[in-house]
Formats: C-alpha cells, sequence, structure tokens
C-alpha cells in the first residue's frame, strides 16, 4: 500500500495532471468522402508529406483512382501488375465501374480483399504493409492485400536446442508462425482469433487453440485479458507476458514462451493456447505447469528412460544450483562440525590466507560471474569467448594465487554456475533465489536455509496459471498425471490430457486391442 501510494505521489510530480495530452491525427473517425482530392488531402495532411508512403494516381476509365501504400512494406511488383495495370487496362470509357463491389468482382485479381468505410481503417491497412485504394465518386476504399516485405528465413532456433528433433523456429513474422503451427496441426478444429493491441504500434496478436480440447474458460480469459490492454505499443512476445502473468510480481513465470513449432503444437494438442504476436520468434502457451521448465522436447523423442534420467538430472541440477553456494556458507560459517575432518582441514588451509568472511566471498564471485555473464552476451562472439577466457583465468587462477578468495569458494561457485545452464527456462529466477537463500545462510545458517526452502515451497503451492495450480500434479496430487513430470511414461502409456487442461476431450490415445 506505502509502494502504490509514493508511486502515485511521484507521478503526481513528475506528470502535471493538467497538461494537454497530445491526441493522434486519427483518434477522430473520418469518412471516406466521394471526392478523390478531399481524401487524398487528408492523408497528405495527416502523413505530412512522408517520403516513404507512395500515393500513386491514374485513370480508371474516365474515373480518377488512387492507391496508396508504404514504399519497403509492400511487393512493388504485386501493386503494379495485380492493382494498377489491371485497373488502367482493365477499363474503358465505355466499362466503367460504378460501385466498389464491381471493381472488387470484375478488376482486382489479388486475393484478399477488404473493404472500407472509413480513412482510419485505411490508414491501418497500408501502415500494415497493404495497398489502399480510392475512387472519385466512390465512398468506399479497398484495402488489397500486397504485403511483401523483407523476413528472415526459418531457420535453427538459437534457445530450445535439440540433438534429435525438428530444426525450425519461429521467425518475427506473424503469418510463418501460424503456418508451422498450421503444417503441425491439420486440423478443423483448430482456431486462430486476431487482436490488435497497441494505440501506436497496432500490433497483430493471434491466440491459437484446439476448439474441441481447449477449455472454453481458458480461452475467454486470456481475450479478456489482452482486450483489456491498453499501452501506446507492444514490440515483442515479453510485453503481453506481463499482462497475462497471473501474479507479476512473482520470481517464477506463470506463462512459457518457447521459439520452436514443435513444443507449441504439443502444448496446443495438450489443451493450452498459444499467442503469437507479430515481430517476435517467441510464443507463449498458457496455463505453465513448474514442470514445464525441467522438459526438454528431445525427451519425445528418444527412449523413456534416458528421457527419466535426463529429467532427474535437470531438476538435480536446479536445486544444485539454488542450494550449493548458501549450503558452503552455512557449513563454513555455522556448521563446521557436519564437515568431514579431512576435508575440514583442507578447506581451512585454503581459506585461512584470505581477508573476508565466506558470505563476502561469494557474493563477490556471484556478482562478478553475472557481470561476465552478461559482457559474454552482450558483447559480439569472438570478443564475448574472449571475455569468457580472461575472466576464468583473472578472476579465477589470479584471486586465489593472489589469497583474496579460497579454491573451495571457486569450486562452489562455478558448481553453481553451470548447473543453473540445465535449467535455462529458470535461470534468472535461480539468480534471485540463489542470493535470497545466501543471505538468510549467512545470517541463520542451516535454518535459514530450511527457512527459505519452506517460503519458496509455500509460494509455489499459491501460485496458478489461468486458474491452474502451478506445481499441478504434484499438488494437489493427482496420480494419473504422474507420467509426464518428473518421469516420463513411455508413448503407449500417455492416454489421457493432464487433468486440469481440457475437460471437453481427455482422450488422446486409444489403444487397439
Amino acid at each position: 500500500m506505502l509502494r502504490d501510494y509514493l508511486i502515485k505521489k511521484l507521478n503526481g510530480v513528475f506528470y502535471k495532471r493538467d497538461e494537454p495530452q497530445s491526441q493522434s491525427p486519427l483518434s477522430d473517425e473520418i469518412k471516406i468522402s466521394g471526392y478523390l482530392n478531399t481524401n487524398l488531402e487528408i492523408v497528405r495532411k495527416i502523413t505530412k508529406n512522408c517520403s516513404d508512403v507512395i500515393i500513386r494516381e491514374f485513370l480508371m476509365g474516365n474515373i480518377r483512382a488512387a492507391v496508396i501504400y508504404i514504399d519497403g512494406l509492400v511487393n512493388t511488383l504485386s501493386v503494379d501488375q495485380t492493382v494498377i495495370k489491371t485497373l488502367m487496362y482493365g477499363t474503358d470509357d465505355n466499362c466503367e465501374p460504378c460501385c466498389i463491389d464491381e471493381i472488387i468482382n470484375k478488376l482486382i485479381v489479388s486475393g484478399e480483399i477488404k473493404k472500407v468505410n472509413t480513412v482510419n481503417d485505411g490508414f491501418e491497412g497500408f501502415l500494415s504493409g497493404d495497398t489502399f485504394l480510392m475512387a472519385d465518386g466512390i465512398k468506399e476504399g479497398l484495402i488489397i492485400n500486397t504485403k511483401g516485405f523483407e523476413k528472415r528465413s526459418v531457420d535453427d532456433p538459437q534457445t530450445d536446442s535439440v540433438i534429435r528433433g525438428s530444426r525450425e523456429g519461429f521467425i518475427e513474422n506473424i503469418r510463418t508462425n501460424t503456418a508451422l503451427l498450421r503444417r503441425r496441426i491439420k486440423s478443423v478444429s483448430l482456431c486462430v482469433e486476431n487482436i490488435k493491441i497497441g494505440r501506436e504500434t497496432k500490433t497483430a496478436v493471434d491466440i491459437i487453440y484446439l476448439e474441441n480440447v481447449a477449455n472454453s474458460e481458458l480461452i475467454s480469459e486470456i481475450k479478456r485479458r489482452l482486450i483489456k490492454i491498453d499501452i501506446d505499443g507492444i514490440l515483442d512476445s515479453g510485453y503481453l507476458q506481463y499482462f497475462l502473468d497471473d501474479n507479476p510480481k512473482s520470481v517464477f513465470s506463470l506463462v512459457d514462451s518457447t521459439e520452436k513449432p514443435d513444443i507449441a503444437a504439443a502444448k496446443i494438442l495438450e489443451g493450452r493456447a498459444a499467442v503469437v504476436v507479430d515481430g517476435s520468434p517467441f510464443v507463449l502457451t498458457a496455463p505453465m505447469y513448474f514442470g514445464e521448465s525441467f522438459q526438454s522436447p528431445e525427451d519425445y523423442y528418444i527412449h523413456s528412460v534416458a528421457a527419466t534420467m535426463l529429467r532427474v538430472i535437470r531438476y538435480l541440477s536446479f536445486f544444485v544450483s539454488i542450494l550449493a553456494l548458501p549450503a558452503y556458507v552455512a557449513l563454513t560459517t555455522f556448521h563446521q562440525e557436519l564437515i568431514p575432518t579431512q576435508l575440514l582441514y583442507t578447506m581451512a588451509a585454503a581459506e585461512s590466507g584470505t581477508p573476508f568472511a565466506s558470505f563476502i566471498e561469494a557474493l563477490m564471485m556471484t556478482v562478478v560471474f553475472e557481470i561476465l555473464k552478461e559482457a559474454g552476451v552482450r558483447l559480439p562472439k569472438p570478443v564475448g569467448q574472449a571475455v569468457s577466457i580472461v575472466g576464468a583465468l583473472v578472476i579465477g587462477e589470479t584471486a586465489v594465487s593472489a589469497g583474496l578468495i579460497g579454491a573451495p569458494m571457486v569450486i562452489a561457485v562455478s558448481i553453481t554456475a553451470v548447473t543453473a545452464f540445465v535449467t535455462p527456462a529458470q535461470a534468472n529466477t535461480i539468480v534471485l533465489l540463489r542470493y535470497i537463500l545466501l543471505v538468510l545462510s549467512a545470517v541463520l545458517g542451516g535454518f535459514g536455509i530450511t527457512v527459505g526452502l519452506l517460503g519458496i515451497l509455500i509460494h509455489l503451492m499459491s501460485l496458478k496459471s489461468f486458474g491452474t495450480p502451478y506445481l499441478a500434479p504434484l499438488a494437489p496430487l493427482r496420480i494419473s498425471d504422474l507420467k509426464d513430470t518428473v518421469f516420463l511414461a513411455p508413448v503407449r502409456a500417455r492416454l489421457t490430457r493432464p487433468h486440469g487442461l481440457s475437460r471437453k476431450n481427455p482422450i488422446r490415445q486409444k489403444l487397439s486391442d
């Protein structure tokens, strides 16, 4: 409450309420008139004669017409051949179109055409890469599909890497992404619903789900949350992840994201919904279980025993990454009697000449490691690799040789760093949890770690993703859904969908006699 009060007061100080809000030139609806000169004057006034806005006037028989498009967003050959050439040479003085329907039915050969009555809709069309057509004496316009902007080819995704499985990844084009999902789910029940979000960007957002599988309450809630968003622009799916999250203040993400079409398709088949955002290669899926962070698409393409072993390793790595360093600090500070005698002598000898306490050493080393990791990610690859090598040599070996850090501490930090990379979906969460447990271990020792773990567990059990418990099917326990959690059952044993995801059609597989 105090935080919200201070934010409101600060907003009142920095942003005067009586200052006029600047409005968009198209905030009011402008009807298309029957006079082409008037319509074009409005367009030129709003666009302020932008150099990339092309207005091409021509004669359609004896009727003046004009097309408006953005240079660089359209396929100019398509505009020339299917629109301008067709209208100029497809009419003569004795056969002039008298209405917009006649142009659609007799002249335009494009496959996707939309009638509009306002200049606002026309702007939305040609700013998205289509061509806006208006003619003298006709109070309607046409939005003709001529999109042709540059886009990245479908390639191996940078995240979700696999040894065996699909090499296709989503790209920044929304129609390519929906097509990748359509290729995998060839069902008439696959629904794709479009919503425009962002006052300035008008970003296209698609909700994709199986109508005969997904719960209707889930789809309605996703639509409600998306429609409720009032923001100037959406540039990536990460913007929407905050709005869709049931508990944005939690360190755990309640909405999953993926760059691979096969992962998104598998989740849609289970009863989840996918949210595809134009301009983003990451597709959101909801609801999300905590266990999804430890799953890999490759698990389902290899033997179930091997997949189970890998999942156990991932879970162990998660706990090691958040507990190894706090446990080391707790043992060396409060519970030396729990360390074997020979090991205790070795650790004491290594730490005897260091000037800092274990907690300070751990805190410095983790901060330095995060700095090195961030530098390696942001810099170009050749430089990033050099930073990693220099960091390992200077920060690690040299710091130990200089007596600033003990060798056991370097080993503990290295273990936590490596194990955190095993579960990249929880990488940011692991860092935060590690710092929390590190502080508790320095203050209260093992008791502090126990309190911290209990707090994390209680928090996890309280979380829900679109009404579905985050820890399901472990809490609440549902035996029938445990076949795809820590242990992965063979394909023949996975007969039903997860209980909370699909009540319409829970049966996935019917075994033949």
